[in-house]
């Protein structure tokens, strides 16, 4: 297996700029993982393409807006932090551009009179940084778009869920699966049987990082944080006995589930408990999946952990297929991009 065999091209103007409205107008394309058999809908049509009795199972992380713009104090310099993750009360592991002059001990004012002092430095142009008033992020912070996406942002809103959870901030981007949904597409899916369970994962580095090395499985994945609450514990639990399927909404979710169900594995009962900690598992080809039974995804980077473990759900070959396909048909890639149904 090499990191060359998740590469595809895609052209430029299949990238989406700016999201669908309304969000549940996207194209939705199918693939059958069974036969490799695609069809092509869009994602008002969930309700009619699941089952009655699925289990929908979605990532409630809400979106920080971490993007901190500012500038050196002493210098005056231009710096961009982008805060991944809150390590303790009031310092963040971050990225920081230009990284170079982002000694131990810089401070840089940023935007709207927030702080932030460099205190460690690690490889891979990872900081920490100390805020000065981490409660003000939310109101200075700029949404964390991807560096493909070029197109102004109008509203915040547009780049989380409608069922992300504010009591749940900690994302680094967004679960971009779940932005398709709408409330009323979640209540079509409740009068069509379709029960849901929510699960959280913090999005982090890894979504901003290609796969360098030749071999993927010496990629170093970066952890992060997850949690599964007691009532989407029990949800899984009883949809499992029932031989009901499991749908993950997004790779986090899959994430979430195939992590707890390993540990779950491996304390020797294999009874799914509430819990959390930070997700290590990097699911490649080969891996054994131990809950998830299909996956509502978005189309993902070239060479990317994301696309690898669409491959290990689906098969290389035929998710490679599926995207030359939707290439062909206009899809549109990426966050802002249109889903596909696997299973």
């Amino acid at each position: 297996m090499r990191t060359s065999d998740f590469d595809y091209s895609l052209p430029r103007e299949s990238i989406a700029q700016t999201p669908v409205e309304p969000r549940d107008h996207a194209r939705l394309l199918r693939l059958d993982r069974s036969t490799g058999a695609l069809s092509h809908h869009h994602f008002y049509d969930l309700p009619s393409l699941l089952r009655k009795g699925d289990l929908l199972v979605l990532n409630d992380s809400r979106v920080l807006p971490a993007r901190l713009y500012g500038r050196r104090a002493g210098t005056g310099g231009q710096v961009e932090l982008l805060l991944l993750r809150r390590e303790r009360p009031g310092v963040w592991q971050c990225l920081g551009r230009p990284g170079r002059g982002l000694r131990v001990g810089a401070m840089v004012e940023c935007d709207g009179g927030l702080q932030a002092r460099v205190v460690e430095r690690g490889g891979d142009g990872l900081l920490w940084v100390e805020l000065s008033d981490e409660a003000r992020v939310e109101q200075v912070g700029r949404m964390p778009l991807p560096p493909y996406i070029h197109a102004p942002l109008l509203d915040k809103e547009r780049y989380q869920t409608v069922y992300a959870d504010r009591r749940k901030t900690g994302s680094a981007a967004a679960p971009t699966a779940g932005l398709h949904f709408t409330p009323e597409l979640l209540e079509r899916l409740a009068g069509a049987g379709v029960e849901t369970a929510y699960v959280t994962l913090h999005v982090g580095l890894d979504t901003f990082r290609p796969v360098e090395e030749d071999d993927p499985r010496e990629h170093k994945l970066h952890t992060e944080f997850w949690e599964m609450p007691g009532a989407a514990a029990e949800a899984v639990t009883r949809a499992r006995a029932e031989g009901r399927r499991i749908v993950a909404v997004g790779t986090t979710t899959v994430r979430t589930l195939e992590q707890a169900a390993l540990l779950a594995e491996q304390a020797g009962d294999g009874a799914l408990r509430a819990g959390g900690g930070w997700a290590d598992l990097f699911i490649l080809p080969g891996h054994r999946f131990r809950l998830v039974d299909a996956l509502v995804t978005n189309f993902h980077l070239p060479r990317s952990s994301l696309l690898m473990l669409v491959s290990a759900f689906a098969g290389r070959e035929r998710v490679l297929e599926a995207y030359q396909a939707a290439v062909e048909a206009g899809y549109r890639f990426y966050s802002f991009g249109d889903a596909m149904l696997v299973g």
